[in-house]
């Protein structure tokens, strides 16, 4: 039996802590699946606990399929800049380390080009006070992450790192791109 192509592209963001730029990017028009999971590192399907190390390489990304007829990957790009710090190395707010890196892992070519280009745009445009230090590589291996960590804001946003870290960037999120919100 023959499937239908689904119309779907990949895209890989790490943004500091997966829970905070998967509960993101769920609510985007076109997305249709957002996993946390680990990538960029050196050890094979690394844990939760692995990866905290800060010595497997890896960071904690978000693997998005989104259909590009209803969002683009430049219109991804736009919400991930801008709902994150991306002129902090190894560092979001209180999470330090090489595991919370902003970085955009390429599945093609293209996604590459226009990723350096809009880092490009924004030094330009001056729109940190600090220049951009998002890591830009191609995506070797995804390690998807344990159950408990997938669709963690949605099953816990009454905790108290939901509230106070997650929940101040889902408000300003939905205020900035209130027109791309499903």
């Amino acid at each position: 039996m023959m499937t239908m192509p689904t119309n779907a592209e990949t895209a890989v963001f790490g943004g500091g802590c997966f829970w905070c730029t998967e509960a993101v990017f769920l609510k985007l028009k076109g997305v249709k699946k957002v996993e946390s999971g680990y990538a960029g590192g050196q050890l094979p399907n690394p844990t939760y606990r692995d990866v905290c190390t800060g010595e497997t390489g890896h960071a904690e990304v978000i693997r998005i399929e989104f259909n590009p007829g209803e969002i683009s990957f430049g219109q991804l790009l736009e919400v991930f800049f801008l709902t994150h710090d991306p002129t902090t190395l190894n560092r979001q707010g209180a999470d330090v380390g090489t595991q919370y890196r902003s970085v955009v892992f390429y599945t093609n070519p293209m996604q590459e080009k226009l990723t350096r280009e809009i880092i490009q745009k924004l030094n330009q445009e001056k729109v940190y006070d600090q220049a951009i230090v998002t890591e830009v590589s191609p995506l070797k291996d995804f390690y998807l992450a344990e159950k408990e960590h997938q669709n963690y804001y949605a099953r816990n946003n009454n905790q108290a790192y939901c509230r106070i870290v997650i929940q101040p960037k889902m408000e300003k999120f939905k205020k900035t791109f209130g027109n791309l919100i499903q």
